[in-house]
C-alpha cells in the first residue's frame, strides 16, 4: 500500500542513516525519522514521498527506546549542530562503531576481525575549541549570535552550545553588549550591505590563550577601540583579537585579509609534545584531546625506526606528521594549500625539527614525483578529505611499494571504497580502530593500518 503525505502511521525505529535519522519500515517503504532513537515506537506522520522511501516526523512516542535521554540543549532540534543529544553516548558509540564495520565489511571486503573497538570520548560536550558564529538580528532588532538551521542560512539564535568550550561564553557576551551598544550594523548576505558577518572564537586548552575575531564586511570597526579595552578588561586569558575582513559575496566564512586589533594574530597550543601556532586561517583540530589519541593510534600502526622516511600525503598543517617526525630519518609533507604548507613549515621550525621538508602540491601529483625520484617511503600516510583518494593516488601510492600505509578517514564509505582498491594493488588492512573525534554529531574517524600481501 503506497504511504500517503500527512497520514500516520503507528511502526518502531529500527536503525540510523548515516545523517543520524530513525528508519522505520512502513508498508515496506523505508521511512527516515529525525530525532528518533533505535526502539523507538511512535506514531509517524509522513511529512514527504519519493518512489521507494519517504521521510517523516514523529507525533507521538508510544514506546521509548532504552537508549532515549532527555536533551540537555534546548534549541537542540532547531539548531542542527547536534544529531545525538537525545540518546546515550553509549549508544552513539554503538552506531559509529556498526557505522564503520558495515562499511569496512560491506564494501571494502575487510574482515570483521581486524576491526577494534571504538576510542570513545571522556567528555562529549565542551570539547570544541573553535567556534564560528553567524550574526543576526532577533525579532526585536537585537544583535544576536547563533548557528545557521540545517541546510539553509536561516540563523537559529543562541548564546550558549553545549559543544563547545565554556571558556567561550564571556566572549560572547561582552561581544554581543558592544555590538548593540556601538548600533554596528548586521551583514546582510542577499543585499550585500551591513558589516558585521561572524564572531570567530579559538582557544588552546593546553596553554589556556583565547583568541577573539571578528569577520567583517569592512576594513574597521565603529567604536573598536571600546571592544577591544572590554575584552582585556574582563577576559584575563585573552591572547589576541582580530578583525578579519571579507567583502566578497560568497558563503566562505573568511577572508585573506586579517588586522590585530590587540596582540599578534594568534594564540599557541601543544599537541603531542609539539607547540603549534593558530592563527585566524590556521587549520587546528577543534577536539584536542580527542585528536592527540588519534595521532596516537596512527604512531602506533606507523611502527617507524629511526632511518626510515615517512611520506604524509594531504599533511594540511603538518601536524601528524611532525608529531612522528622523531621517530624517522626524514619527513615528506604533501599539501595543495599554500598557506597550509607554509604553517607546516613554521611549525616545524618552532618545534626546531630540521629533517622535515613540505612540498604544496596535489597529492597525487606529488606522489608521481616523489616516485620518479626513485624516493621510497617506508610509510606513507594517508589523510585526504572527506571525497577520499583519487584511484589514481592509490595507484602511485602502491607502485611506491611502502612497507605500511596509514590511512586516516572521516568518512567510511569512501574509506571502505579506497581500501578495496588497495586490495586490487596489493596492499590489505590488517588493523582499523574508530575514534570518536566529535561526540554528539555523526562524524566519525577511522585509522587504518594496511601492509602488502605476500
Amino acid at each position: 500500500m503506497e504511504l500517503k503525505k500527512n497520514e500516520i502511521y503507528t511502526s518502531e525505529i529500527i536503525d540510523y542513516t548515516t545523517e543520524g535519522n530513525g528508519i522505520c519500515k512502513i508498508n515496506g517503504a523505508a521511512v527516515f525519522v529525525p530525532n528518533a532513537a533505535v526502539g523507538d515506537t511512535a506514531e509517524i506522520r509522513i511529512v514527504k514521498t519519493e518512489k521507494k522511501f519517504a521521510y517523516g516526523k514523529i507525533e507521538k512516542i508510544i514506546t521509548s527506546s532504552h537508549d532515549r535521554i532527555e536533551p540537555d540543549c534546548g534549541i537542540f532540534r532547531q539548531c542542527g549542530g547536534c544529531n545525538f543529544r537525545h540518546i546515550s553516548y553509549e549508544a552513539e558509540l554503538s552506531f559509529k562503531q556498526k557505522r564503520v564495520s558495515d562499511a569496512l565489511t560491506r564494501i571494502g571486503g575487510v574482515g570483521v576481525d581486524v576491526i577494534e573497538k571504538i576510542v570513545g570520548a571522556p567528555e562529549n560536550s565542551g570539547y570544541r575549541n573553535k567556534a564560528q558564529l553567524p550574526i543576526t538580528k532577533d525579532r526585536d532588532g537585537k544583535i544576536r549570535v547563533g548557528f545557521f538551521a540545517p541546510r539553509s542560512h536561516r540563523v537559529i539564535p543562541l548564546d550558549r552550545c553545549a559543544l563547545q568550550t565554556p571558556v567561550f561564553n564571556k566572549a560572547i557576551d561582552i561581544f554581543l553588549e558592544w555590538a548593540n551598544d556601538a548600533k554596528v550594523s548586521v551583514y546582510d548576505e542577499v543585499q550585500h550591505s551591513g558589516v558585521l558577518r561572524h564572531l570567530y572564537l579559538r582557544y588552546a586548552a593546553k596553554t589556556d590563550e583565547l583568541m577573539v575575531c571578528i569577520v567583517a564586511n569592512a576594513d574597521s570597526l565603529r567604536k573598536e577601540k571600546m571592544l577591544t579595552e572590554k575584552l582585556v578588561e574582563s577576559l584575563p586569558n585573552l591572547k589576541t583579537v582580530v578583525l578579519n575582513t571579507n567583502t566578497e559575496k560568497t558563503n566562505v566564512i573568511t577572508g585573506k585579509k586579517c588586522r590585530n586589533l590587540y596582540g599578534d594574530g594568534y594564540i599557541t597550543d601543544e599537541l603531542c609534545g609539539l607547540k603549534f601556532r593558530i592563527s585566524p586561517l590556521s587549520f587546528y583540530q577543534v577536539n584536542r584531546d580527542q585528536a592527540e589519541k588519534l595521532y596516537e593510534i596512527a604512531a602506533e600502526f606507523a611502527d617507524l625506526k629511526k632511518g626510515e622516511t615517512l611520506v604524509d600525503l594531504y599533511c594540511g598543517t603538518g601536524t601528524i606528521g611532525l608529531s612522528m617526525s622523531n621517530q624517522v630519518g626524514k619527513l615528506i609533507g604533501v599539501e595543495i594549500i599554500p598557506q597550509a604548507i607554509e604553517d607546516a613549515k613554521k611549525n616545524a621550525e618552532r618545534n626546531n625539527i630540521i629533517n622535515s621538508e613540505f612540498i604544496c602540491a596535489d597529492a597525487a601529483l606529488a606522489a608521481v614525483k616523489l616516485h620518479k625520484m626513485k624516493i621510497v617511503p617506508d610509510c606513507i600516510i594517508l589523510d585526504p578529505p572527506r571525497k577520499g583518494c583519487d584511484s589514481s593516488l592509490i595507484s602511485t601510492v602502491a607502485d611506491m611499494s611502502p612497507k605500511r600505509i596509514v590511512y586516516v578517514s572521516c568518512d567510511p564509505a569512501t574509506l571502505a571504497r579506497d581500501v578495496k582498491l588497495f586490495a586490487e594493488n596489493g596492499y590489505h588492512v590488517v588493523r582499523a580502530v574508530p575514534v570518536d573525534m566529535f561526540p554528539r554529531t555523526t562524524h566519525v574517524e577511522c585509522v587504518v593500518l594496511m601492509t602488502k600481501s605476500d
